[in-house]
């Protein structure tokens, strides 16, 4: 299915358990130069309907089958692509709407609940980029680097990629700690011990910040989730069980 942002189409995938309430949703967020069908972000899916959730992956600007190049693609454009889903939810009746983003569609995940901490009710967060501005402010890139000062029109990054200037640009007037204090509901964060593309260390910094925060590291596990998946599953299982335990944190 088609969701449609400022003429933008999104490329969707609605998945309904059997049973389902009407109104459970997690809306999922894959990562840099990933898209809505690659495997770890099928099994988080497949988790949380397994926990009585649909859920909503979707193609972010300029990645999968959505449309927009790549090269164009900035965190505003990722962050407008995901308020713009929000409403499509609500307006078809999703009123208990949960974020889930992995690396880059972590961090975005985690500005728009921000943003509508009134109507996101939880998150859950896979090895969340948040060093992404901090590293387009120090000069820093997928392993390159450049003048922070005096950004170039085009850089290069991972697979013979190239973006545009503009991404750094907007990469370097976010504050994501900003947007981690105004959240006040229950955080999930998992985050691979032998990650090498994320330091682990900024998911432990953010995840003190919250106000609701469980932070599980797995050993063994990387990036994208590949080593240990059946863990992710049961650790993102397990959380949303409890969240549903009346009396619990929401």
């Amino acid at each position: 299915m088609l969701i449609y942002d400022d003429g933008i189409k999104l490329s969707a995938v609605l998945e309904v358990p059997e049973g389902h309430d009407g109104h459970r949703l997690v809306i999922l967020l894959h990562g840099f130069t990933s898209a809505k069908d690659r495997p770890h972000n099928v099994r988080a899916a497949n988790a949380m309907r397994e926990a009585g959730f649909a859920t909503l992956r979707f193609d972010l600007y300029g990645h999968g089958e959505s449309g927009g190049e790549f090269r164009n693609h900035t965190l505003f454009k990722w962050i407008s692509n995901t308020m713009a889903v929000i409403r499509w939810a609500l307006e078809h009746g999703y009123d208990d709407l949960y974020l889930s983003g992995h690396s880059q569609g972590g961090l975005v995940a985690a500005l728009v609940a921000g943003m509508e901490a009134d109507r996101i009710h939880g998150l859950i967060l896979r090895a969340p980029a948040f060093t992404i501005p901090q590293g387009a402010r120090d000069g820093t890139m997928i392993g390159g680097s450049f003048d922070p000062d005096h950004i170039p029109d085009e850089v290069d990054v991972i697979k013979g990629l190239k973006l545009s200037g503009d991404y750094l640009r907007v990469a370097q007037t976010i504050h994501p700690e900003d947007a981690v204090r105004r959240y006040r509901g229950p955080v999930l964060i998992l985050h691979g011990e032998d990650d090498d593309t994320i330091p682990l260390e900024d998911s432990v910094k953010f995840s003190a910040d919250y106000a609701c925060c469980d932070l599980v590291m797995i050993p063994g596990e990387t990036h994208h989730f590949y080593h240990r998946p059946d863990q992710m599953e049961k650790i993102i299982r397990e959380w949303l069980d409890d969240l549903q335990i009346p009396g619990s944190v929401r």
